[in-house]
């Protein structure tokens, strides 16, 4: 006899033997009916098989164990809609899984094998940023909805510090978390300027990031000062973008409406993101082209005839989705030199620019994603006489996977590149400032290549995993012509390679109100194949090849919170970290007005060590929540641009390691929004920044470190209630502070108010107007050795469409 059966079930069963069974009635009582064919020859294979389907069904029989249970649910949010695209974590019986929520908000976790009943509870966890943090209870088999709330601030989920969701008040580090609304109520067009507010954070130069020369576009965090190469690491989506190089910021290459959130880490964290992460990280993080169809415009006009026009639009079909996003911006600035100092040849700094964004991207099942995007940027700029221009052509690409698993955890993989043109032109001007002759045209070609990877694991619900590398290869020619009576006299071309190699690992422990992380990375950085190409006049071609340098650099980091109570957390934090000079401070010479700085092949990284403590201090009943730390960081090697020769009309500088320099002090922060219609943000930072070694030079200890002020305070008030609008305040104030190492160029402290309002029409209609520079101060840039001024008086205003408030 035969048994075939269709459509059996799945389900597995442990069988134990005891009772006589009556093979016939426990056949009717099965509760899904399996069809048969018998063959009556094989009668007793027939009673066997039947005999173990009866044995199965009974309860008096046997002892079933569940194989396999689901634990499931939907994740909502504030206004009850579905939350797509978040992680989920599920712990259960010592288990840690991880999933996805699909474009509904659905999750659902399969368990097995079986190491609970029916009745087995789970906890599931989910940390987003921009929402509360949410811990609850499911059972299996029995779908739970897990309702989100926005987070106070003290609640707000960042990913920067650790690389991994980590609540603001469990982060070791200061970070300062800035919307893009915060962004948009400012009098600002440009990012750069937009991020001044943060406590502690400055521009190389004090002028606008409109304007200015990219070649003078660093940042400076904790104090810590910077050339036109940042000791600061600015990422996009976890991608670097300071240019390949020379290191500064073009602060207009993300569109701004792509633009979500911008978290900024202060303090080292080189232990996670290797080179230039000195003062912190700035991580511009973008909005995700997944989730409803959206679109928006936002266009306004400014004094000295600027203009700008922003667009948005993303759309999902299905797995599916997209996201377009541009700007475009024309001003024609104005003149940097003050009145009784211009010549004929002072016109205005100006910029027109245009970028763009496509990203496309398509979830996998509910657990992966993957994406490519694509990003352009296109501006010309006049650096303020009829000779002196720049301008740059800049694509960047990515793609990425995404990959998020039950048992192994989740993983990321990004592959990343840039090709750009940098074109430059120099000039040397009468002392008159009457006239001035073409010295120099400039070219630079650049490709760069990266990839990285990272895996992250939740080990135990109190421990956390997480391990990457990535690889960076830049390759880089300096193409410049010098010219001598309005014509060529021969060529100075550098063609030069760079690589960095980093892997890294981290451990979070999380348990009895302790948070503990420690951390370390290794880099192996190297110069690879510089050639220089030398000819003067109608002399031979002389070729140098400059020797391979290679440097291996290792950069722990540890850190601890300790939560006393719903008020009060103590941190406390200690780091190595480092920066490898680039391209340009080895190979190119730089001038910013009539202040030239010379190249060297031999500099080395810059080392820094560091530790500050600290504590935060929270109100939730007034959703408010105070930081304040002391900090130290010593940077030995710092690559300084020191003074050579000076003259009225000329300073020379050379790229030199310089000893050490020191900055220690102060930071403060504060947010409080104590009721829907008003907000209150700010800072304070005292740096004591100073050189404390430099054997060439004894006359430079006690020097304060260029373009680094000792005083520095932020405050915005911000009020808002339907129906009325929006206003805005913002004050900044900064001490004074040396354009030079020697200390001999002064630039004064200022202090400067901007106003914004706004009002909204229906649903998708706003209308806003600001001021920058309300009281039209004169704000002292640089001496190059001319002095320069910053942004005057400034009006706007403009309109913002969007499909959804």
């Amino acid at each position: 006899m035969a048994l075939t059966p269709f459509g059996a079930s799945a389900t597995r069963v442990r069988i134990k033997l005891g009772a006589t069974v009556n093979y016939k009635d426990h056949l009717r009582a099965l509760p899904v009916r399996i069809p048969v064919r018998i063959n009556t020859s094989a009668k007793p294979l027939l009673l066997l098989v039947v005999l173990a389907f009866c044995l199965a069904a009974s309860p008096n029989v046997l002892q079933a164990q569940i194989i396999r249970a689901h634990y499931s649910g939907q994740v909502l949010g504030p206004a009850n809609q579905p939350v797509p695209d978040i992680s989920v974590q599920l712990e259960i019986a010592q288990r840690t899984l991880q999933a996805v929520t699909d474009s509904t908000g659905h999750f659902d976790f399969v368990v097995s094998p079986a190491s609970t009943t029916l009745k087995a509870q789970a906890t599931v966890k989910i940390l987003q940023p921009g929402y509360a943090p949410l811990q609850q209870d499911i059972l299996p088999n029995s779908p739970a909805y897990l309702h989100l709330s926005l987070g106070t601030i003290s609640q707000r989920v960042v990913v920067t510090a650790s690389k991994t969701a980590l609540a603001l008040d469990a982060s070791a580090n200061t970070v300062q978390v800035v919307s893009a609304r915060s962004l948009q109520q400012t009098a600002n067009v440009s990012l750069g300027d937009g991020l001044r507010h943060v406590t502690g954070l400055s521009p190389f130069r004090r002028s606008s990031a409109l304007i200015a020369n990219p070649t003078s576009q660093g940042v400076s965090l904790r104090g810590l000062g910077s050339t036109a190469a940042s000791r600061t690491l600015v990422l996009a989506d976890d991608i670097p973008i300071n240019d390949p190089f020379g290191g500064w910021i073009y602060w207009d290459q993300i569109p701004s409406l792509a633009i979500q959130d911008v978290e900024v880490v202060r303090g080292g964290a080189s232990d996670l993101y290797g080179s230039s992460a000195i003062g912190g990280v700035i991580h511009i993080i973008e909005r995700p082209s997944e989730g409803p169809a959206i679109y928006a415009i936002d266009t306004g006009y400014a004094q000295e005839n600027t203009r700008h026009l922003a667009v948005l639009g993303k759309k999902q079909f299905g797995p599916w989705s997209g996201l377009f996003a541009g700007d475009t911006l024309r001003t024609d600035g104005y003149i940097e030199v003050p009145e009784d100092l211009r010549g004929t040849v002072d016109t205005a700094a100006n910029v027109h620019y245009e970028n763009a964004e496509l990203d496309l991207a398509r979830t996998i099942e509910q657990s992966g994603r993957a994406f490519l995007r694509g990003n352009l940027l296109n501006e010309a700029r006049g650096n303020g006489t009829p000779l002196q221009t720049n301008g740059t052509r800049l694509w960047r690409y990515s793609s990425g996977l995404d990959w998020t698993t039950e048992n192994a955890g989740i993983f990321n993989l990004r592959l990343s590149g840039s090709q750009e043109h940098y074109r430059q032109s120099f000039s040397a001007i009468a002392t008159n400032r009457d006239s001035e002759f073409l010295t120099r045209l400039q070219q630079v070609p650049i490709q760069q290549m990266r990839a990285s990877f990272q895996w992250t694991r939740v080990l135990r619900p109190w421990l956390t995993i997480v391990a990457g590398a990535d690889a960076n290869d830049i390759r880089a020619t300096d193409f410049e012509l010098p010219i001598m009576d309005g014509h060529t006299n021969g060529l100075s071309d550098t063609t030069a390679r760079q690589r960095d190699i980093g892997e890294y690992i981290e451990g979070l422990v999380q348990a009895n109100g302790w948070t503990l992380s420690g951390s370390f990375r290794i880099d192996t950085f190297q110069n690879l194949d510089a050639t220089q190409y030398q000819q003067t006049g109608e002399a031979p071609l002389q070729t140098t090849q400059i020797p391979n340098r290679s440097e291996t650099l290792l950069n722990p980091k540890l850190g601890a919170v300790r939560h006393i109570n719903e008020y009060l957390d103590l941190t406390a934090s200690a780091y190595r970290a480092f920066r490898s000079p680039t391209l340009n401070e080895l190979y190119r010479q730089g001038q910013v007005g009539q202040e030239i700085t010379l190249a060297n092949p031999n500099l080395v990284s810059e080392r820094a060590t560091g530790w500050e403590t600290g504590l935060q201090f929270s109100l939730p009943q007034w959703n408010a929540v105070v930081r304040a730390s002391y900090f130290w960081t010593e940077v030995n090697r710092p690559v300084t641009a020191l003074t050579l020769n000076t003259t009225p009309t000329e300073v020379l500088n050379q790229r030199e390691n310089l000893g050490q320099i020191r900055s220690r002090g102060l930071s403060l922060d504060y947010e409080a929004e104590p009721f829907p219609w008003l907000s209150v943000r700010g800072g304070y930072q005292y740096a004591n920044a100073t050189v404390t070694q430099f054997v060439q030079q004894p006359s430079l200890i006690g020097k304060w470190i260029p373009q680094v002020a000792h005083n520095m305070a932020t405050m915005q008030v911000g009020a808002s209630r339907h129906g009325l609008g929006t206003m805005q305040l913002l004050a900044t104030e900064s001490g004074r502070q040396y354009d030079d190492d020697a200390n001999a160029f002064l630039l004064r402290g200022y202090f400067q108010l901007d106003g914004y309002v706004s009002h909204t029409f229906g649903s998708r209609f706003e209308a806003y107007a600001a001021i920058a520079n309300i009281f039209d101060r004169s704000i002292q840039v640089g001496r190059t050795p001319i002095l320069t001024l910053g942004t005057p008086r400034m009006a706007s205003v403009g309109i913002r469409i969007h499909s959804r408030p």
